[in-house]
C-alpha cells in the first residue's frame, strides 16, 4: 500500500511540474528582439538649461563638505568633450560650488528637481569622481 500511495504522489509531482514548468520553459525559448541602440542626447550648450533631480554626495577626501550632482537624460557635451566616452552622453553632472552662498541655495534643493542654466561643462577627468561630467559655471533658474 506505502508504494502504490508513493507512486501515486510522484506522478501528480511530476505532473504538476511539467504543468508549470512549461510556460516558463516557453517564455525563454521565444525569440526576444535586440533592444534597440542607444541615441546620443540632445547638445547641451553654454547658457543653455539642465534640468534634473539634485543629489549630494559625501566625500571623505573634502571632510564635512557635500558634493551636489544631478541626474538628468543623457546630454552631448560640446566639442571637443562630446559623449565623455560614454555611449549616450553622460547622466550625471557635478555642480562645482565656488563660493558658501552658492553651496546654501543648493542645501535647501536636495531630493527636489531643480534647473540650472550651464555657463560651462566639461568630462569628468579626475579619477575620484563620482559623476560624469562637471559643471563649473551655473546658476540655478527658479
Amino acid at each position: 500500500m506505502t508504494k502504490r500511495r508513493f507512486a501515486g504522489r510522484l506522478g501528480f509531482v511530476s505532473i504538476l511540474a511539467v504543468a508549470l514548468a512549461a510556460p516558463a520553459a516557453s517564455a525563454q525559448s521565444a525569440p526576444q528582439g535586440e533592444p534597440a541602440p542607444s541615441k546620443p542626447g540632445k547638445l547641451i550648450n553654454a547658457g543653455d538649461v539642465l534640468s534634473g533631480e539634485l543629489t549630494t554626495i559625501r566625500s571623505r577626501k573634502r571632510g564635512k563638505s557635500a558634493t551636489y550632482q544631478i541626474t538628468s537624460e543623457p546630454r552631448r557635451l560640446p566639442p571637443p568633450s562630446g559623449l565623455c566616452n560614454l555611449e549616450t552622453g553622460p547622466e550625471t553632472f557635478q555642480l562645482v560650488t565656488t563660493s558658501d552662498a552658492q553651496a546654501v541655495q543648493l542645501k535647501g534643493l536636495i531630493g527636489k528637481p531643480i534647473s540650472v542654466k550651464v555657463d560651462e561643462v566639461s568630462c569628468a577627468k579626475d579619477p575620484g569622481q563620482m559623476t560624469e561630467a562637471v559643471i563649473t559655471k551655473w546658476s540655478v533658474v527658479k
